[in-house]
């Protein structure tokens, strides 16, 4: 039997149930009926920050960053650029941490930009600072494997 992905549409936040095989293909909401993965990042605030966290089997790669700050400006490209090449392995979402101040609390963020990979409602793993998308590719690629190696 194939492996069902439970995946919250990044427009609409309605719950799709998508085959992981199917998964590189795309695939569509099933209420809005627009692209599961778009190959950018989403700005999600509080509440659909916690709706992906707390709902996705695939992982989140969250960029918590600031307007106001000029390495998370100059990793922003990047961030886009790695979500061509991450996604639909990741969801590659963005929180600014002065318009949702809680979650960055939640999160311990005490310097921006933080790069957090989180699951089923908990961090994973973190870094801070800026990377290129490159580094953002190789750092995540190697985080997910170490999540899947046996204890």
């Amino acid at each position: 039997m194939a492996e069902i992905l439970h995946l919250p549409c990044p427009h609409c936040d309605t719950l799709n149930r998508v085959p992981r095989a199917k998964l590189a293909a795309g695939g569509k909401c099933g209420a809005c009926h627009r692209p599961l993965f778009e190959a950018h990042s989403v700005a999600l605030d509080t509440a659909r920050f916690l709706r992906q966290l707390d709902k996705s089997d695939v992982p989140l790669l969250v960029d918590f960053w600031a307007p106001w700050c000029g390495p998370c400006r100059m990793m922003a490209p990047e961030f886009e650029h790695a979500a061509t090449r991450l996604e639909p392995e990741l969801r590659l979402v963005k929180v600014n941490v002065d318009e949702e101040p809680e979650l960055a609390q939640r999160f311990q963020v005490s310097s921006i930009p933080t790069i957090v990979l989180a699951l089923h409602g908990r961090e994973r793993a973190r870094r801070a600072g800026a990377m290129t998308a490159a580094q953002l590719e190789n750092w995540a690629r190697a985080e997910l494997a170490r999540e899947r190696q046996p204890s």
